[in-house]
């Protein structure tokens, strides 16, 4: 395993960087200090603190994360209007990331359009993307479904859009 090939694995008390039993979080796997290159693509959470720890002085992390209210206008199309985002928002990142002891050196911000042209794209991808409608079954939210597939049929494609944020920050 990656793991044990980085002379982390098999450490006292070494688990994943997850949350464990009773919500604690858990060491990654690793020794202290050992890489240069720390990467993460859409994480559910960043653990900052084991980043900084995990990296080497001079050490990057790297991290394309999903930003705040990411596909909203089909969360809302679907379940109706929501309050504003509390989470995900890129400046939290930089105060998490500044706090850990990491130095954050880039920061790009992108909205990219993600167009369904038919009802089927919408459920496909609802079924795909589950935190976009939580608990998303066709039979549960068909009357938004047939609003939405009447809208697309009358309007043309339905345009949401997808909230990403990129940081760069060294140890």
């Amino acid at each position: 395993m990656a793991a044990e090939r980085a002379g982390g694995a098999g450490q006292p008390g070494a688990t994943r960087g997850e949350r464990g039993g009773g919500g604690r979080r858990r060491a990654l796997p690793f020794r202290a200090a050992a890489f240069d290159l720390v990467v993460s693509r859409h994480p559910v959470r960043t653990d900052w603190p084991e980043v900084a720890r995990v990296l080497r002085p001079g050490g990057t992390f790297l991290s394309q994360q999903i930003g705040p209210g990411t596909v909203r206008e089909l969360s809302e199309a679907i379940l109706g209007p929501l309050p504003p985002p509390e989470h995900r928002h890129p400046e939290h990142a930089v105060a998490a990331a500044r706090a850990a002891g990491l130095t954050v050196v880039d920061l790009r911000e992108a909205t990219l359009r993600t167009v369904f042209h038919d009802i089927g794209a919408v459920v496909w991808f609802l079924r795909k993307v589950v935190w976009t409608v939580p608990g998303f079954t066709v039979a549960a939210h068909l009357p938004a479904l047939r609003r939405l597939h009447d809208r697309i049929r009358v309007e043309g494609p339905f345009v949401a859009h997808a909230r990403r944020f990129l940081i760069e920050a060294r140890a």
